[in-house]
């Protein structure tokens, strides 16, 4: 595949490009190529996922399971590359929400926005939450729900304190997360594939008699979504799109590097897991239920188990970090058009921080709100935080379905990143990946269970979404602003 790419930098250029998108900005364009993909990595954090569902993937599908985490590599890759061609033709902060707008229109943006925003925001929630655990035992403090909401709520404020500096310390801070997360894989991993190998590369076609009725695939497919749930992230490097230099082409870029170097610590942190678990059987009948745990514990000590600990609360911070940033973007150029109520007070910006702080403060109020509602009910934490991933999905789909039915009616991306005849091939495919793996998400695994606990996803999302038609249909927030929307067509067709 050739990509279209011009690279030649006009720094004055991006504001008028900017203007003639229909926006003046206020943010400073402090952000180079390694800052932005900073935040795409670590938005997408290969140890938080990895670490988090190893062992509910290895228990489901066995050591094969690791061919998922490749998978998702590539659909997620396609639907990167669609994002590259609208964000280098539309580089306007917010990523999802503009985009949609562009290319579609203001109702369809509208939700693309609303189903994104509330994906955005409850997984800053099951972030924060899930790093609790980890500061408690770098802490040496017995964990318990109330030491957990404690740390997630601390966490959350930090993370709040430093996205209030600007985009020159978000920057600098992603790329310390980068370099530390990518550090503690190649190490942690080289070394259980140097000393704690306890199998050979056959055991990664070995599915260790895991089935259902006979068939690996169901197997296979519940497995799968340790992939599903891993390769996010790379649109935030679009969220920042007015903060970055040379925009146009640069955040394209950063987009595909999220990816290639992201799968590529995936990979590796998982194949080295996989390798220097001890007892495969133990994991799947529930007997380790933590082997990740199990194999660090073995491999370094209980220092370098803390220090490897370490590591990893870097990542989910940094992780947090990311996410609250790209879900102020989108919240502020959401109020920024008046689709949302409180517009007035959330489109606010701060000259001397160049950030939209009560955008931000509503990115940490939200999440902070879901974790002390934990308190109340565990469960109902679960199921708010189920909707998370599929929510980000929809977002997803959204946008790559409106650049399908804009490249069917003319559309001709006229970014300074197009990916020229393979464009429509990409996005089928990438439309195609998304479908299937949000129906992987939403499929009902445990008929045993009450009906609602098989179809939560669906239902959380068909709540979310019914919210949102409803509030779009009475209010009709699209139309307080004409600023400029469905436009891509119009534009390819007059070029």
């Amino acid at each position: 595949m050739t990509f279209v790419e011009h690279t030649t930098v006009h720094h004055d250029d991006e504001d008028a490009h900017l203007a003639a998108l229909g926006y003046t900005s206020d943010y400073k364009r402090d952000m180079s190529l390694w800052g932005n993909f900073s935040l795409g990595f670590t938005y997408l954090s290969p140890v938080v996922g990895v670490y988090s569902l190893f062992a509910f993937a290895l228990a489901a599908g066995g050591p094969p399971m690791i061919w998922a985490v490749v998978l998702a590599a590539v659909g997620q890759l396609l639907v990167a590359l669609v994002f590259g061609e609208v964000v280098s033709q539309f580089p306007v902060s917010g990523g999802i929400y503009p985009w949609a707008r562009r290319l579609w229109g203001r109702r369809w943006a509208w939700m693309a926005g609303w189903v994104y925003m509330a994906a955005l925001v409850v997984t800053i929630a099951s972030v924060s939450y899930g790093a609790g655990p980890f500061v408690a035992m770098v802490l040496g403090i017995e964990p318990s729900t109330n030491v957990t909401i404690l740390c997630a709520l601390a966490l959350i404020a930090v993370v709040t304190l430093l996205n209030l500096g600007g985009t020159g310390l978000l920057a600098k801070i992603a790329f310390f997360g980068f370099a530390a997360e990518l550090a503690g894989a190649v190490v942690v991993g080289g070394w259980l594939l140097l000393t704690e190998r306890h199998h050979g590369l056959g055991v990664l076609f070995d599915t260790h008699e895991v089935s259902s009725g006979g068939s690996y695939l169901p197997a296979f497919l519940a497995a799968a979504l340790i992939g599903v749930y891993l390769y996010y992230g790379f649109e935030a490097c679009g969220d920042v799109a007015e903060e970055v230099k040379n925009p146009r082409v640069q955040i394209p870029k950063s987009m595909r590097m999220t990816i290639y170097v992201g799968g590529f610590a995936s990979f590796l942190i998982t194949l080295a897991l996989l390798l220097a678990v001890p007892d495969f059987g133990a994991v799947i009948t529930g007997k380790d239920a933590d082997p990740v745990t199990t194999v660090l514990q073995d491999a370094f000590g209980s220092v370098g188990f803390r220090v490897v600990l370490a590591v990893v609360l870097i990542s989910f911070f940094s992780c947090a970090l990311s996410l609250q940033a790209a879900a102020s973007r989108l919240i502020y150029s959401y109020a920024r058009d008046h689709m949302m109520p409180a517009s007035h007070l959330l489109s606010r910006f701060s000259a001397s921080r160049a950030v939209p702080p009560y955008a931000l403060l509503l990115a940490a109020a939200v999440p902070a709100v879901i974790i002390i509602g934990s308190k109340v009910s565990e469960n109902a934490l679960t199921k708010i935080v189920s909707f998370a991933s599929l929510g980000i999905y929809l977002g997803f789909m959204m946008v790559v379905l409106a650049a399908l039915r804009a490249r069917l009616k003319g559309w001709r991306p006229s970014g300074r990143f197009t990916l020229g005849a393979w464009g429509l091939p990409v996005t089928v495919a990438a439309f195609t990946y998304q479908v299937l793996a949000a129906l992987n998400m939403a499929w009902p695994r445990t008929p045993e269970g009450p009906w609602y606990d098989n179809y939560v996803v669906v239902l959380s999302a068909a709540v979310v979404v019914g919210v949102g038609l409803l509030y779009m249909l009475l209010a009709k927030p699209y139309l307080r602003k004409d600023a400029p929307h469905g436009d891509a067509i119009r534009s390819s067709v007059d070029a």
